[in-house]
């Protein structure tokens, strides 16, 4: 099993930008693929981008796609999102998971066994 905390979240005008973190300890971290998910009120958990283990392959939902960035560094068991050109569309609760299959970088959130508590990102307009 693999801890997951997000930070980094908070309140930020459209047009704006946030860097999100997601510490891991536990299970070895360079061996997961690591994703991004995002819950709004009201509505289904969404992918949001995913990263393999050693961080050359990458998946982005096409709602985010030129937008943000996923990358990580396993010196630090970190991954990261970078989010730019933020709209109130992207209000929503934005959770960390890890998926113990290294070279799988899927948009299911089933097959992602563990994941963080999440953190807020509010983009007013």
């Amino acid at each position: 099993q693999v801890q997951l905390v997000e930070s980094g979240g908070g309140l930020v005008q459209a047009g704006g930008s946030l860097r999100l973190s997601c510490a891991a300890s536990g299970r070895t971290f360079s061996t997961n693929t690591m994703g991004w998910f995002r819950q709004a009120p009201g509505k289904e958990r969404e992918f949001v981008a995913t990263v393999n283990w050693s961080g050359y392959k990458t998946n982005y939902a096409d709602s985010v796609k030129g937008r943000f960035t996923i990358a990580r560094d396993n010196g630090k068991n970190t991954v990261y999102l970078q989010m730019n050109s933020l709209g109130p569309e992207d209000t929503a609760v934005y959770l960390c998971a890890a998926d113990q299959r290294p070279y799988r970088i899927s948009p299911d959130p089933n097959l992602y066994g563990d994941w963080g508590q999440g953190t807020q990102v509010t983009v007013s307009s």
